[in-house]
């Protein structure tokens, strides 16, 4: 997974209480094998523009709707290798490609400081959404922990699970240890499950058999109506008072 670049799959997603999700892993047993690494711990930063037009965008469910974010499946140093990611989706398809550099190297091209040195066709579409967008800049750090599931019969079928989903708008680095506003109800896991076509028919039988449905879900989109929104909607009620006194 981690050497794949170019994703095309549908990404169904599912809020589960813990005694749901034991009932799913028990079942999957004989057709999915856990990920070799075990659980992990996932850090994502997001970048968006200073009014955040693209988490906006992506909230109001249009069509088509991207995002551009860096990935580390671990607490990525200098010279640890991160994934750059542009995230699309289209008609409930969702197409990811993404670029593995250096930290240093990803944030310093993502600042408009420096530029990969190959020039691939992914890099390209990047900077073409920077150009078209401009001024982007990283505007929170998600992380949570996540335990990912394949299929024994090399079919592409996913499931995984994230839980202790945290945010925040400070100290902006994948550096940095996870810590934040939790965005998932308590108690509650998130499971999404990710393929090509259709859902495997014993998946579909347990997701039946324990009133499981698909939720809309959005990580970047919870927080922001956690913990941006607010903040900038406070701020902006004060800026107005200021206004206000002074005039």
């Amino acid at each position: 997974m981690s050497g794949q670049t170019v994703f095309k799959r549908y990404e169904l997603k599912y809020m589960l209480s813990n005694k749901q999700k034991e009932k799913i892993v028990s079942a999957m047993a004989q057709y999915m094998k856990p990920d070799k690494y075990g659980k992990t711990t996932i850090r994502n930063l997001y970048f968006d523009t200073d009014t955040y037009l693209l988490i906006r965008r992506s909230i109001e469910k249009p069509t088509y709707k991207e995002k551009l974010r860096v990935r580390s499946y671990s607490s990525a140093q200098a010279e640890s290798t991160v994934f750059v990611e542009l995230k699309k989706k289209f008609k409930k398809v969702v197409y990811k490609r993404r670029v593995p550099l250096k930290n240093s190297e990803a944030m310093a091209w993502l600042k408009g400081e420096n530029h990969p040195k190959e020039n691939t066709q992914i890099v390209k579409e990047i900077d073409y959404f920077m150009q078209f967008y401009g001024a982007l800049h990283p505007t929170v750090f998600l992380s949570y922990e996540r335990e990912a599931y394949y299929s024994k019969d090399d079919t592409g079928f996913r499931v995984t699970f994230d839980d202790n989903i945290l945010c925040r708008q400070d100290n902006l680095s994948l550096e940095a240890e996870p810590y934040g506003t939790p965005i998932l109800p308590k108690d509650k896991v998130l499971m999404e499950i990710k393929c090509s076509g259709g859902i495997p028919l014993w998946m579909t039988e347990i997701l039946s058999a324990e009133k499981i449905y698909k939720t809309p879900f959005s990580k970047y989109g919870t927080a922001y109506k956690t913990l941006i929104f607010p903040q900038n909607h406070k701020l902006n009620a004060y800026n107005m008072l200021e206004v206000t006194k002074n005039a």
